[in-house]
């Protein structure tokens, strides 16, 4: 054999490797406690730290697997797509904002609403999804909203809202700050009927959604760890200019001064649901 001809046809091109970035990862960090693990250890655990039980944050998709049984979640208002009333533009132009988080979510807002079941029991179900401009609240989230209250009533269904925000949505301004009241009024007729409302608090839920709706539930909800609160830590501190009680916006800390009725590990809290469900509907037929 010619090794010269052999040696010839072999490539000794360098490939192109993947950058950090892109390539394929199979393992989690934890944020608190900074353990290693494998990404399937972490899933199967409802992405749940097993060494520390620190709650990470999950987008409104895997929420509603955990939460709902198989197959049971129909989604509803997912045409809706915010407009751009007042040609916001800061660093980027509201639009642009706007393309950018539908192509990282795919969805064209923060909010999934529809309904499901939760073992068994009928519910109207709203969940944010952080990714989505960090969950913030404008009118398409308001408005759908409203129309899973809307949808409770007619079913005579409870209504469960899952948050995770950083508040109104700066770019529509008043018309996000609107959204706040617009909810409430909405909820108060739920009440009015005599349904459930039950309101999930996750990390973070803040600004005006805490200041609203999130706090307005029948029974209140939070998962271990969350971050609850309308303005930040520090902000608050310059405000008052006194140092502020460690963790004091944190889910244990709310619970311990009565602001919250409990705290539910994310893998208890389907059932917890359910259980809560069960109480409420038993009690609006006896009622009847």
């Amino acid at each position: 054999m010619d090794l010269k001809n052999l040696f010839s046809k072999i490539s000794f091109e360098r490939k192109e490797q993947p950058t950090k970035k892109d390539a394929p990862s199979h393992w989690v960090k934890c944020p608190e406690c900074h353990a290693l693990m494998f990404f399937k250890e972490v899933e199967n655990q409802d992405n749940i730290c097993p060494k520390c039980n620190f709650h990470m944050r999950i987008g409104a998709k895997r929420r509603l697997e955990i939460l709902t049984d198989k197959d049971s979640f129909i989604e509803y208002d997912a045409d809706l797509r915010p407009v751009d009333p007042l040609n916001f533009v800061d660093k980027k132009s509201y639009k642009k904002r706007l393309e950018e988080a539908k192509n990282k979510t795919g969805r064209t807002s923060s909010v999934v609403s529809g309904e499901c079941t939760i073992n068994a029991k009928p519910v109207q179900i709203v969940v944010f999804d952080f990714a989505f401009m960090g969950g913030s609240l404008g009118s398409v989230e308001g408005e759908k909203i409203v129309r899973a209250v809307n949808r409770a009533i007619e079913k005579d269904q409870g209504l469960i809202i899952i948050s995770a925000s950083g508040g109104a949505r700066m770019q529509e301004s008043t018309f996000s700050l609107m959204q706040m009241a617009k909810t409430s009024a909405a909820l108060k007729k739920l009440d009015a009927h005599g349904l459930p409302y039950i309101s999930i608090l996750t990390d973070p839920t803040m600004g005006g959604v805490s200041a609203s709706f999130a706090f307005l539930g029948d029974i209140i909800i939070a998962e271990p760890g969350a971050l609850i609160g309308f303005a930040g830590q520090r902000v608050i501190k310059q405000t008052i200019g006194a140092d502020l009680p460690e963790g004091f916006q944190r889910a244990e800390f709310l619970l311990e001064k009565g602001l919250i009725d409990m705290v539910v590990n994310r893998s208890n809290m389907k059932k917890t649901l359910s259980d809560l469900l069960t109480m409420f509907y038993k009690d609006a037929n006896q009622a009847s």
